[in-house]
């Protein structure tokens, strides 16, 4: 029986949804960020040719993922010019970063029409999933799956934070970085009990618990979507030459101040 990861069938779900809306298609150019198997898988599945597979793992030897290629990168600072894939991608990464905000930029920055992420989400149940052990605050369970030389803070043996995310902290983060235009970002959510992270962690009581409140989780997940703990989200880059904000306007392709809207609008300072 194939093993199937975690995150599979959402990560699976997100793209086809991408490729229904006509955001994606399998002829696009893609970048997978803190890339492995199940980024290939996806892609495989789906008809994606034209991938690039890049991690920080120094075990990697250029052929892990043929027929796609593969790259040595660091989230935080890739080294790919501005827009340079349509499609980025990054599943379960961006918190084993030192900054997960920058390393979601550098995702954003080198793609032309769409940056794709999923992660974990910032809600009252996570938060009472960790303080009861259910799941983990620092990420020990991989460091340990990873025979205590990689799986931390920048594949390191350092267990790193898992840093959750909301979708306000996403549309923020997006709208510092590109103050252009309104963040034209898709939400998407779902709710998987970690049940193979606490088998790995041999926690009897944690597996317990999860077990008993399922239902309730089940249930409260379905009607509060914000209480699931995966959290995707696909940020559409904005083509500004179709609109910007009204005090912005397009000289020699790049974002300038609209002198004539401001002065319409706002009383200057003199001298």
């Amino acid at each position: 029986m194939e093993y199937i990861p975690p995150y599979f069938d959402f990560y699976l779900r997100i793209i086809k949804t991408l490729i229904t809306r006509g955001l994606a298609n399998p002829t696009m150019s893609v970048l997978v960020v803190c890339g492995g198997d199940t980024d290939k898988k996806i892609f495989q599945r789906l008809g994606f040719t034209d991938v690039t597979i890049s991690n920080l793992d120094s075990r990697m030897t250029g052929n892990e993922f043929q027929p796609y290629k593969w790259s040595f990168q660091d989230a935080e600072a890739l080294t790919f010019p501005d827009s340079s894939f349509d499609l980025v991608a990054v599943c379960a990464g961006l918190h084993h970063c030192h900054s997960p905000h920058r390393a979601l930029l550098e995702c954003y920055r080198v793609a032309r029409r769409c940056a794709v992420a999923l992660e974990a989400r910032d809600g009252f149940l996570s938060r009472i999933a960790i303080h009861l052990g259910v799941v983990d605050q620092y990420e020990v369970t991989a460091v340990a799956g990873n025979d205590l030389a990689f799986g931390g803070v920048k594949n390191t043996p350092v267990p790193n934070y898992i840093y959750r995310w909301t979708e306000r902290e996403v549309t923020k983060t997006i709208a510092s970085y590109s103050p252009y235009s309104p963040p034209d970002i898709l939400w998407f959510h779902e709710f998987e009990p970690p049940f193979v992270v606490l088998r790995a962690r041999k926690t009897i009581k944690g597996l317990l618990l999860l077990y008993g409140a399922y239902p309730f989780l089940w249930l409260t997940t379905r009607v509060f979507k914000s209480q699931c703990n995966l959290f995707g989200f696909a940020i559409l880059k904005p083509d500004l030459s179709l609109g910007m904000f009204p005090w912005l306007k397009l000289e020699a392709d790049k974002p300038a101040i609209n002198k004539a809207w401001v002065e319409k609008h706002f009383k200057q300072s003199e001298g």
